[in-house]
């Protein structure tokens, strides 16, 4: 299904319930990342979606979503106003929110803003802060050669080879291909700010997932932004590099479940 923010922008969402049908279950948000789309959530589902209503949407100008025209100012506070008015269209007054990469990004700054709307909070792989070259770098490359190359560049440090198979990996490169160049690079040209400041005020219950490592560690590192909130928590997976969120979804989506069951 289709929902209209203000501005005109459809946004995709989908929702899988497979709860009981007597209870009153709690929604779940799932928030993809940059160059993604809802299909990248696919393992979680069967493990969640028994316990939580689970909506998961495309984010402004990917998926099946609204593709605004060069120029439009992507920014994570926008992309966090997309997501007030996804959750406000919907009629969610208080719910969880994962989100992975920027998508995880985009959730801690939403909960800097509206944490009394949130049970809990969970970012996997995530970064605390744009303030980095390598932004303005992946930019340049997707400018010159195209979204392919910036996701070849990049699919190395994304999946683990040594866990994922090749068809998975193909997969994956393929759903991020497919998003424009203007989307993606004019994110990265754009991404500013850091959230850390902003986070010890958040006292949402958090859960950070994270790999032990990554090939690259460009993007900062994701396993002590738990340290950051005075309700974190993490799990970090021993023997794993990379996106841990894609490339052991069913145990991250049990550590979830885990976290989210056993809040105290």
């Amino acid at each position: 299904m289709y929902l209209t923010l203000d501005d005109g922008c459809q946004l995709f969402c989908k929702v899988d319930d497979f709860t009981d049908p007597w209870e009153e279950a709690e929604t779940v948000v799932l928030h993809h990342g940059m160059a993604k789309n809802h299909k990248l959530w696919y393992a979680w589902i069967p493990i969640i979606a028994r316990h939580y209503r689970v909506v998961r949407f495309d984010m402004r100008g990917m998926g099946q979503s609204s593709v605004p025209e060069p120029g439009y100012p992507w920014s994570v506070d926008n992309f966090a106003g997309d997501l007030l008015g996804l959750v406000d269209g919907l009629g969610l007054d208080k719910f969880h929110l994962i989100g992975e990469t920027v998508g995880g990004s985009i959730s801690m700054r939403f909960a800097t803003l509206h944490q009394e709307r949130l049970h809990t909070l969970a970012a996997c792989t995530s970064p605390t802060s744009f303030d980095d070259p390598h932004h303005a770098e992946s930019a340049d490359l997707i400018e010159r050669e195209g979204v392919a190359a910036w996701v070849e560049n990049t699919i190395g440090r994304r999946l683990d080879p040594q866990i994922v198979p090749p068809e998975y990996t193909r997969w994956y490169a393929g759903q991020m291909e497919a998003t424009p160049a203007h989307v993606v690079g004019g994110f990265q040209r754009n991404a500013a700010g850091d959230l850390r400041p902003l986070l010890p005020e958040v006292q949402t219950p958090t859960l950070i997932l994270a790999a032990a490592s990554l090939r690259e560690e460009v993007l900062g590192d994701f396993r002590d932004a738990a340290t950051l909130f005075p309700n974190g928590r993490r799990v970090v997976f021993p023997g794993v590099s990379g996106f841990v969120q894609h490339v052991l979804p069913v145990p991250c989506a049990r550590a979830w479940l885990d976290f989210a069951q056993n809040i105290k």
